[in-house]
């Protein structure tokens, strides 16, 4: 027979933290394990009962036994220097992953895989994808980027920004743009619904049945949309579409149209039609920084929730669902809100300038 050791003093409040983390699901088994032997322990059972009832030795439960009685549910949690399992790859070896992974490119690639790396440095790919995931590296994605040239740069940029964070009294702010060659595609065969287990399925493949250009209007303030399909995208359809917000705002309301740099805002007809309506203002943004116009983030909706899934057997039933979806957006509108200042947004300019310039 096993002597029974003494009962472990465990204070409620310690007791609710180690019953705590042996319900929470979020609890490393290490720690639910040493926890279960400490509540086991004030309990009275024997060393050799616990040991039995946890699945570990009976030094294990002298070990843990002690810890808890020098310092509490927080030695639970720490582990001594040299415990555990050694690593089997080196400090270096990982070093060399991580510089292969960052300066080299495999030989007819433009990227490594983990397999391609794990071949090259002659380790498994749970390696690989080990070391990569806790230096953050993800050689298989890219992000897009580009920067502005336009020497007026700050200029609209601060015109814009101050739009969105400070609105003009007795306005209406409206992010305008076109949205061209919306393509009616339809599908070469029925696809299958979604089920129990299984996404929805449509073919590859499709069929072209004709294009609309799409003029938007986004309402900064209340996040409401005017919009109208046109066949065309020239400086006639743009003019079409001014005449018709102008009929759509009160008269004596004044208008500040925030557009990109497309020749048909800049057209002649276009600048003669404006000058005799004083109530609108464009205000350009910079080249190359079409995210500045809120109107592109409802196109990205419209994009994903309506047009990249339909299947649209002529032009007539994409304007339909286009409609559709210009009634359910001012049905229950939601705005879109700006926050970023002038400055921070010089600062990530500023810090990508830097960066190209360095690679060069």
């Amino acid at each position: 027979m096993w002597p029974i050791a003494p009962t472990i003093a465990v204070t409620p409040a310690q007791r609710r933290t180690l019953e705590a983390w042996v319900c929470a699901a979020s609890t490393p088994q290490g720690i639910v394990a040493r926890a279960r032997i400490v509540l086991l322990a004030a309990e009275g059972i024997s060393n050799h009962e616990i040991a039995r009832q946890a699945g570990t030795s009976r030094p294990t439960v002298l070990l843990w036994r002690r810890r808890f009685q020098a310092g509490g549910p927080s030695a639970l949690t720490v582990i001594e220097a040299g415990r555990g399992r050694k690593p089997s790859i080196s400090a270096e070896k990982e070093r060399q992953i991580v510089e292969a992974t960052l300066r080299t490119t495999p030989k007819g690639a433009t990227h490594w895989s983990c397999r391609t790396m794990a071949r090259a440095q002659g380790v498994s790919p749970a390696t690989v994808q080990r070391i990569w995931r806790a230096h953050g590296l993800q050689p298989h994605r890219v992000k897009a980027f580009k920067l502005s040239t336009d020497t007026r740069f700050v200029e609209k940029l601060t015109d814009v920004v101050g739009l969105y964070l400070n609105p003009p009294d007795k306005a209406a702010v409206l992010c305008v743009d076109e949205k061209s060659q919306i393509q009616a595609l339809d599908r070469t065969q029925p696809g299958l619904p979604m089920k129990k287990g299984r996404a929805g399925t449509m073919t590859h493949d499709y069929k072209r049945n004709g294009t609309t250009t799409l003029f938007a209007a986004l309402n900064v303030l209340d996040g409401t949309v005017i919009g109208q399909c046109l066949p065309r995208h020239r400086h006639q359809e743009f003019l079409r579409f001014l005449r018709r917000l102008d009929r759509e705002f009160p008269p004596d309301l004044a208008l500040h149209l925030i557009v990109d740099n497309y020749g048909t805002h800049n057209h002649p007809a276009v600048h003669r039609w404006l000058a005799g309506r004083p109530r609108f203002h464009l205000h350009f943004t910079p080249t190359s920084a079409s995210w500045l116009n809120l109107v592109e983030r409802w196109f990205r909706e419209l994009t994903q929730k309506r047009i990249r899934r339909g299947t649209f057997p002529s032009t007539s039933a994409l304007i339909q669902a286009i409609r559709e979806f210009l009634d359910a957006t001012n049905a229950d509108p939601r705005p879109f809100l700006w926050t970023a200042s002038v400055a921070t947004i010089l600062k990530k300019v500023q810090r990508g300038k830097a960066i190209l310039e360095t690679l060069h």
